[in-house]
């Protein structure tokens, strides 16, 4: 909802962005679907949630303590049911759960293979086109077809 193209992957780079798409509607119920990168784990997503529900405890100290102290705990501070504002993390080495990804696989395909951009606004706005491209005339639901196969050691 509040697409972004920076230069690197910070805490930041993630919180920012999702807190521009809090602000569309602060009061609502929020879920987002997220893989296991470090930043959808970090002190600031933490911080942001915890202000946008109100939640007052001490969140302690990266690395050291409380909520704060680790990936793991962070994750699961941020995955809590009862926050207004969650998210909920799709499995390591999953990213064919993810819908998202297949989306990313499209719009690879279709626009950003063997493609040159003079700027990043330049690619900001043909990814926006592309977009609402995609949207008016491709947009349907993805039918599952994975059957799963047994895993062999």
């Amino acid at each position: 909802m509040a697409p972004s193209i920076l230069d690197t992957r910070k805490e930041n780079d993630f919180s920012t962005p999702l807190q521009r798409t809090l602000d569309t509607d602060p009061e609502a119920l929020w879920i987002f679907i997220v893989d296991q990168l470090n930043t959808h784990k970090s002190e600031a997503l933490v911080r942001l949630v915890a202000s946008r529900c109100g939640i007052e405890c001490d969140l302690g100290s990266k690395g050291k303590e409380d909520i704060l102290k680790s990936q793991k705990t962070r994750a699961a501070f941020l995955s809590d049911k009862s926050h207004r504002i969650r998210l909920v993390y799709t499995p390591k080495h999953a990213s064919w759960l993810n819908q998202i990804e297949i989306w990313f696989s499209i719009l690879v395909r279709r626009r950003l293979k063997r493609a040159s951009f003079s700027s990043k606004e330049n690619l900001r706005q043909r990814l926006i086109k592309f977009i609402e491209y995609f949207n008016t005339t491709m947009a349907k639901p993805f039918k599952w077809t994975y059957t799963g196969y047994p895993l062999k050691a």
